[in-house]
C-alpha cells in the first residue's frame, strides 16, 4: 500500500500496514448495515486556516445546544496521509478522528480536526508533490491548528486540550511548549507509542513479517531480506545519514531518502522523556485498546513511567482505531462493520469532569 507523496510516508509509524494490506488473503466481508455510531453528532462547519505557505482545512465540532463558551479540544491524526476523520488509503473507514468529536460532542466539549499536510482537502498544501516535508512542518501545523481552534468565538481558550491519536500523540506531548498562547490544561493520548519511533517501526514490521511468513505469504529468505535491510535502514538514519537510494522498496517508501530527515528527528524524541517535561498541572488521559496490534501493552507501560499522576483506561477487544476486534477466520472485517468501543465514552467523559469541565 503506497503512502505518497514520498514526503509524507515519513509519518507511517504504522509502516507493518503497508506490508499487511498488500499480501491480505482474506475476503472483505460485505457489510451487514452499520453500526451505531458513538456520541452525538455535533454541528459542524468546515474551516481553513494559514501554516507556513499552506492552506489547511478541517472541521469544526460543537456540541449540539451549546451556550455561552465551551471547552476545546485538538484532535491530531495518526501516521502516514491520514485525513481530518482519521481514514487513510490503508484503512479508508477508519474514522477515528470523526467518533472522537462525536464522544467530545456528547461531553459539552468543541473540537477541530484537520487534513494533516498530504491528505484530505489539504493536500500537499503550495507545495510540490514531492517536495521533502520535515517535522517542524507538521509540527507548525498543529501550533496553527490549536491557535484557529482558541480564536473560535464558540470556544472558552481558557479550557483547552489536545487529544492525539497514535502519532498524533507524540505531537499531543509536544503541544503544551509548542503553542504560542492558552496552553493546554489537558492531553488526551490514544493508542500512544511508549519507546522511541524506529524502535516501534522495527516491531510492527517483525511482527507482520513473521506473520506472513508463517501464513505462507512471504517466503523465509525473502522475510529475512527485507528485516535486515530495515535495520540496516534504522541504524543509518539514526546516525544522522541519507541513504542513497530506498533500501526497502517492498515497504512503500518508509524509508525513502527523502524522509530520513523527519525519521532522524521524530525517532529522536524519547515519550517518556517528552511526559516528564510537561508542565506541572497538565492533565493527562491515556487510552488503549487491549487486542492493539500496533501498540503493545508494554509500549503503554513504559510510557505511564513518564507520566505518574496520569490517568490510565484499557478498552477491553479495542483495536488500535478503538474500534471492537473481530478476529473471525478467512475474512477481513471491514472497520465501518465493527462498532467503536462504547468503553470509550464513559472513560473519555469522567476524564473531562475533572481536567475541562466546570
Amino acid at each position: 500500500m503506497p503512502f505518497a507523496p514520498a514526503a509524507v510516508r515519513a509519518a507511517a509509524l504504522s509502516a507493518a500496514v503497508v506490508l499487511a494490506a498488500s499480501a491480505c488473503s482474506g475476503q472483505r466481508q460485505e457489510p451487514a448495515g452499520p453500526p451505531e455510531r458513538p456520541g452525538v453528532t455535533p454541528a459542524e462547519r468546515d474551516v481553513s486556516f494559514d501554516s507556513g505557505p499552506d492552506t489547511v482545512h478541517g472541521t469544526f465540532a460543537l456540541p449540539p445546544g451549546a451556550q455561552g463558551r465551551v471547552p476545546g479540544a485538538l484532535i491530531i491524526s495518526g501516521s502516514g496521509p491520514t485525513d481530518r476523520d482519521g481514514d487513510n488509503p490503508a484503512r479508508p473507514d477508519a474514522g477515528t478522528n470523526e467518533n472522537f468529536a462525536r464522544l467530545l460532542a456528547d461531553a459539552g466539549v468543541a473540537s477541530l480536526r484537520y487534513d494533516k499536510l498530504g491528505s484530505g482537502e489539504t493536500g500537499m498544501g503550495a507545495r510540490d508533490e514531492d517536495d521533502p516535508v520535515g517535522y517542524d512542518v507538521f509540527e507548525a501545523e498543529m501550533a496553527d491548528a490549536y491557535a484557529h481552534l482558541a480564536a473560535q468565538p464558540e470556544v472558552d481558550p481558557g479550557r483547552l486540550l489536545v487529544l492525539g491519536h497514535s502519532e498524533g500523540a507524540l505531537f499531543a506531548l509536544r503541544a503544551p511548549g509548542a503553542v504560542r498562547d492558552h496552553p493546554p490544561v489537558a492531553l488526551v493520548l490514544a493508542a500512544p507509542p511508549g519507546g522511541r519511533y524506529l524502535d516501534t517501526v522495527d516491531r510492527q514490521l517483525t511482527d507482520q513479517i513473521r506473520l506472513q511468513e508463517g501464513a505462507g505469504a512471504l517466503e523465509a529468505a525473502d522475510a529475512t531480506r527485507v528485516l535486515s535491510n530495515a535495520r540496516s535502514a534504522i541504524a543509518l538514519i539514526r546516525a544522522g545519514e541519507r541513504p542513497d537510494q530506498d533500501p526497502v522498496p517492498e515497504l512503500g517508501g518508509l524509508f525513502d531518502p527523502s524522509v530520513a530527515p523527519f525519521l532522524h528527528r521524530i525517532d529522536a524524541m524519547d515519550p517518556v522523556d517528552l511526559a516528564g517535561d510537561l508542565p506541572r498541572g497538565v492533565e493527562t488521559l491515556v487510552l488503549w485498546g487491549t487486542a492493539d496490534s500496533q501498540i503493545a501493552r508494554d509500549d503503554v507501560d513504559r510510557l505511564m513511567t513518564g507520566l505518574p499522576g496520569a490517568e490510565r483506561a484499557d478498552i477491553e477487544g479495542a483495536d488500535h482505531v478503538f474500534r471492537a476486534y473481530d478476529d473471525a477466520p478467512g475474512a477481513e472485517v471491514l472497520d465501518s462493520q465493527r462498532a467503536f468501543s462504547p468503553e470509550v465514552g464513559p472513560a473519555l467523559s469522567a476524564f473531562l469532569d475533572s481536567a475541562v469541565r466546570p
